[in-house]
């Protein structure tokens, strides 16, 4: 199965055009899930895995891969389904997350599919906030669940949640600024969110590209200097209806959003991202989730803000 994932280079040339590349798999049953190809490094059969005394009961045991060791989390088991046969009847795709690597085991992989963001929407209303869903789309008439990887990596593997506060400079106030934060995953815009709580920064948060798209729109229909009422924009990458790129490209090439500092946070990891920053016109690219790395971010843009707007 590792060839599924031949020809990254022209994968890479849908970003910026709204479009990517989703792997389809399954756990139990027929239902299919989706992945962003961008995050797999490959998917093999499910090899023999090391057992790790009181883990967390999420993870299946340690995957030897080509010299390295890396965590197998049963993800059937960590969205509350029973778990997987961990044999070689299953599969595991190997993913690099927030800098991360590990694997996912799934019950069966099926196919990849070229799709637009505009064609994945937020999952249904009634999902309620402790559903693993972060999106849906339809494929062959059937609905595809897209996980909320990030909000089963904090469950299981957790993390720092909060910058360190030998990293908070108290000469810099966010009283009087604000931060747009745009991310589909409830979890990423949270943790946003207290990261800036700590700098004392009042936010607005929204769920995807198209909805800050209409947001910023109806600003600058009001008369609202954007890069004024926004000290900076925080957005995610991947997400539904509108991605971070073409977001970005869209704030850029307006006359009267340019101005904003924008930052691209995102789970997603390769070196294609310098470039496609340069290429949508963003400030500044950030690989979630570091919080002290975030919190700097942040505070050097507060600065600059600051001083500009005292000249």
């Amino acid at each position: 199965m590792a060839s599924i994932l031949d020809g990254v280079d022209q994968r890479t040339k849908l970003a910026g055009h709204n479009r990517f590349e989703l792997l389809l798999f399954k756990l139990h049953g027929r239902q299919r899930y989706g992945i962003n190809v961008f995050k797999i490094q490959e998917v093999i059969q499910c090899p023999a895995l090391t057992q790790i005394p009181s883990s967390h009961s999420v993870i299946c045991g340690v995957a030897h891969l080509r010299g390295k060791t890396i965590p197998v989390l049963d993800l059937a088991m960590a969205i509350g389904m029973p778990a997987l046969a961990r044999g070689k009847e299953s599969y595991v795709i190997v993913t690099e997350y927030n800098r991360t690597i590990q694997g996912f085991l799934v019950g069966a992989v099926d196919r990849i599919i070229n799709i637009g963001w505009d064609q994945v929407k937020a999952p249904p209303g009634g999902s309620g906030k402790n559903s693993y869903l972060t999106a849906v789309t339809e494929v062959d008439k059937e609905l595809i669940e897209v996980i909320d990887v990030e909000k089963v990596m904090k469950e299981v593997i957790g993390g720092q949640e909060s910058a360190a506060e030998e990293m908070i400079d108290v000469e810099v106030t966010g009283d009087n600024d604000h931060v747009l934060i745009v991310d589909d995953s409830s979890v990423a815009r949270n943790q946003v969110k207290r990261v800036c709580a700590q700098v004392g920064i009042k936010c607005t948060l929204l769920k995807d590209g198209l909805e800050a798209w209409e947001h910023l729109s109806k600003l600058v229909d009001d008369g609202v200097n954007v890069a004024e009422h926004y000290s900076m924009i925080i957005s995610d990458v991947e997400m539904p209806r509108m991605d971070g790129y073409t977001l970005a490209t869209k704030i850029k090439s307006h006359a009267e959003m340019k101005g904003v500092y924008l930052i691209l946070h995102t789970s997603l990891s390769g070196v294609f991202n310098t470039s496609m920053v340069e290429k949508v016109g963003a400030n500044k690219f950030l690989a979630k989730f570091e919080p002290d790395i975030l919190v700097q971010t942040i505070q050097e843009q507060l600065k600059a803000f600051h001083q500009q707007h005292e000249a």
